[in-house]
């Protein structure tokens, strides 16, 4: 651990200073596997991916037309091309052609031997297998080469990076049916509090369902981690011991929800450092300023916020960043835009702030965001109707109307 650590609440961090500790004491996780391309989306690559071929492999016509060999003196609209053939995809028209001879071409076709340029079908007349052209040519026009978009040997997707729908398409465009990625990180996660019940159970005054499991569950879905769903535990101290160690031989990680921040059971804390080195920390941010971290042998704690709110945006912002540390994944930190604010939006200097938002464009195509008027980290509510956080720095105060500010988009569509 770092000087960062200690057994109170002393040390007081910028968002920036606790995500930047959370990643530096995490290291990535160095096993692999081999799987089908199929099993591979959301993946993180184990190591550079290098190209075996050339994409395309062959030179071929980007447009239907006619592949001709170029001549800057040629005069299209006085110049008969005599039509030769036709070359279609998978089936080259097989002999070279020169001079004011011309091959019928469709989309994908192999560019027959000598020709060099493609005009499309608009641009021409064809009669008793004579050919005129119309306007202008230039020379290589509607024409791809081979290697245009790869070349044989080239890296064409780099080590850490998570695997889109897309990145599987391009693996099998080269002819690649297996990658090496990072094994899954495992995450234990589970809430402590006598108050909390499971669904199905009924309440009794002063008694709440568990949401944060399930709001962590989809969260570390989404991430893509192996999961194990340990419960409730209750305010006990020697079941709440043997669940963390429990749990951090297993796993990578060990998520708990609620207990960590000031005025909670003493034993709570007591717990946490016989069984492992764990820092207590106040975070200068609103929601979610409670956060501890630490290790329980190799394993990871994070101690999360109780508030269901809390516990989304500390994932988000402090969480996330260090899993993907551990996934061994390259990009960690929050997408962000630039968007402009339909309402003033009340903040005084001093802390971070993560308001909820709703993300739009407007009538000319500009990102705009509506802050929500329910910003109380319970109002989980709020996380629903929101698409967006609004991101506003601890130097920053009050926001006027048509100000730009940072925004955090939950997802790429709005």
């Amino acid at each position: 651990m770092t000087k960062l650590q200690t057994a109170e609440y002393a040390t007081r961090l910028t968002c920036d200073e606790a995500r930047n500790a959370l990643v530096k004491e995490n290291n990535p996780i160095t096993s692999f596997e081999n799987v089908p391309i199929r099993s591979s989306l959301n993946r993180i690559l184990h190591e550079d991916m290098l190209c075996p071929v050339n994409v395309p492999n062959h030179t071929n016509s980007a447009m239907d037309g006619y592949a001709i060999q170029f001549s800057e003196t040629t005069n299209f609209e006085n110049t008969s091309y005599e039509l030769k053939g036709s070359a279609f995809a998978g089936r080259p028209f097989g002999d070279p052609i020169g001079g004011n001879a011309a091959v019928k071409i469709m989309t994908g076709a192999a560019m027959p031997e000598g020709a060099d340029t493609v005009i499309i079908l608009e641009d021409a007349e064809e009669k008793n297998n004579q050919i005129k052209f119309k306007g202008l040519a230039k020379p290589g026009q509607n024409v791809r080469l081979a290697g245009e978009d790869l070349k044989a040997g080239q890296v064409f997707l780099e080590a850490g990076r998570r695997l889109t729908a897309s990145d599987i398409g391009l693996i099998a465009s080269v002819g690649i049916s297996e990658v090496k990625v990072r094994r899954k990180v495992k995450v234990a996660f589970f809430s402590t509090g006598d108050e909390l019940k499971s669904l199905g159970e009924s309440l009794n005054v002063g008694e709440i369902y568990d949401s944060n499991r399930y709001t962590l569950y989809g969260l570390l879905k989404d991430f893509g981690a192996e999961i194990q769903d340990l419960g409730v535990v209750k305010d006990n101290p020697s079941e709440l011991q043997k669940t963390l160690l429990s749990a951090a031989k297993n796993n990578d990680a060990v998520i708990t929800s609620g207990g960590v921040s000031v005025g909670e059971a003493d034993h709570i804390k007591s717990v946490l450092a016989s069984v492992g080195k764990i820092n207590f920390w106040k975070i200068l941010m609103k929601p979610g300023r409670p956060l501890a971290f630490g290790k329980i042998g190799e394993s990871s704690f994070f101690g999360l916020p109780g508030n269901p709110v809390s516990v989304m945006i500390t994932f988000m912002q402090f969480v996330q960043p260090a899993l993907s540390k551990i996934a061994g994944e390259t990009r960690r930190s929050p997408i962000e835009i630039a968007a402009r604010s339909t309402y003033r939006i009340r903040k005084s200097p001093g802390r971070t702030e993560f308001q909820r938002g709703i993300l739009s464009f407007d009538e000319n195509g500009n990102a705009i965001v509506s802050p929500l008027t329910a910003q109380g980290s319970g109002i989980l509510s709020s996380m629903t109707e929101a698409n967006a956080l609004i991101h506003l720095p601890a130097e920053c105060g009050e926001i006027e109307v048509g100000a730009m500010v940072r925004v955090q988009p939950f997802s790429l569509q709005v």
